[in-house]
C-alpha cells in the first residue's frame, strides 16, 4: 500500500488556538517549568520542534506518571498526547494534563476515536506524542514498542522525533514514592514517516524509533550543535 492520500498540507503550521496556547504557557510556566527546573534540576538536551516548524509525532520512552507534563513542557509548544484513560480520574493531574492536550486512550486497544482526534489535531499543527510501549516500563526503557505512533505517522505524513526521558522511572516508580533524582530530556533527529502501512513497515518503524530512543537514554550523541534549551 502507498502513502494515504489524506496527507496533511505542506502549508505552514497553523498555530494551535488561543485559549489553548494560554492554558499551555499559564500551566507550563507557574506549574510544571518550577517543578522541572527547580525540583528535578531538570535539563532538556537537543532541539525541541521550532514554534511554526509543522506538525510532528512525538515519541518517547515511558518511566512514570510525571512524563506526560515534562514533556509536554520540553517541547515549548502544545502537544496532544495520547495518555492511558486511568490518567484523567487522578486528582492534580488529571486537570493538568487536559490542560496541556493529553487524549485519553484504552490500553490494549486499538482506540479509532484517540487516533481520528490525533489525526485532526496534527492537521491543525499541533505535535501529537505518544509513549511508545503504551505502558510504563520500570527499567525507563523502550522495551516492546507498539506501532501507533507509526500508524499516525503514515496516515498524516508527518515525521517521527523521537526524545528520551531520562530518570522518570527512578523519581516516581511503582509503589516506590517519590525520591528526588535529576531529570534529563533528550531530543533526538526527526524519522520520516513510513511509506505504507503493511506490518513490516510499521515493525520497522516501530523498532527503529525503540532504538533511536533507546540510544539516547545511553548516551549517544545527539544530532547536531543544540545548546539546552531554557525555560
Amino acid at each position: 500500500m502507498g502513502h494515504n492520500s489524506n496527507l496533511l498540507p505542506t502549508a505552514p503550521a497553523a498555530a494551535a488556538p488561543r485559549d489553548a496556547r494560554i492554558r499551555y504557557w499559564l500551566l507550563r510556566t507557574l506549574v510544571v517549568n518550577p517543578l522541572f527546573r527547580l525540583v528535578f534540576r531538570g535539563r532538556v538536551e537537543g532541539r525541541p520542534p521550532a514554534y511554526r516548524s509543522g506538525p510532528c509525532v512525538v515519541v518517547a520512552n515511558h518511566g512514570s506518571d510525571l512524563d506526560p507534563p515534562l514533556l509536554s513542557c520540553a517541547m515549548g509548544r502544545p502537544v496532544a498526547f495520547m495518555a492511558k484513560q486511568e490518567l484523567f480520574h487522578v486528582p492534580l493531574l488529571a486537570p493538568l494534563i487536559r490542560g496541556l492536550g493529553a487524549v485519553p486512550v484504552r490500553r490494549g486497544h486499538v482506540d479509532r476515536r484517540a487516533l481520528d482526534h490525533c489525526l485532526a489535531q496534527l492537521r491543525r499543527g499541533w505535535l501529537v506524542g505518544v509513549f511508545l510501549d503504551g505502558t510504563r516500563r520500570a527499567s525507563g526503557m523502550v522495551e516492546r514498542p507498539r506501532h501507533g505512533a507509526a500508524l499516525l505517522a503514515q496516515r498524516s505524513g508527518c515525521p517521527l522525533l523521537p526524545v528520551a526521558i531520562l530518570n522518570s522511572h527512578r523519581v516516581l516508580s511503582r509503589g516506590g514514592g517519590l525520591r528526588l533524582r535529576p531529570i534529563t530530556i533528550r531530543i533526538g533527529a526527526p524519522i520520516p514517516a513510513p511509506a505504507n502501512r503493511d506490518r513490516q513497515t510499521m515493525e520497522t518503524t516501530s523498532q527503529h524509533c525503540a532504538a533511536v530512543i533507546n540510544s539516547l537514554l545511553t548516551g549517544a550523541p545527539l544530532p547536531g550543535p543544540g545548546p539546552e534549551q531554557g525555560s
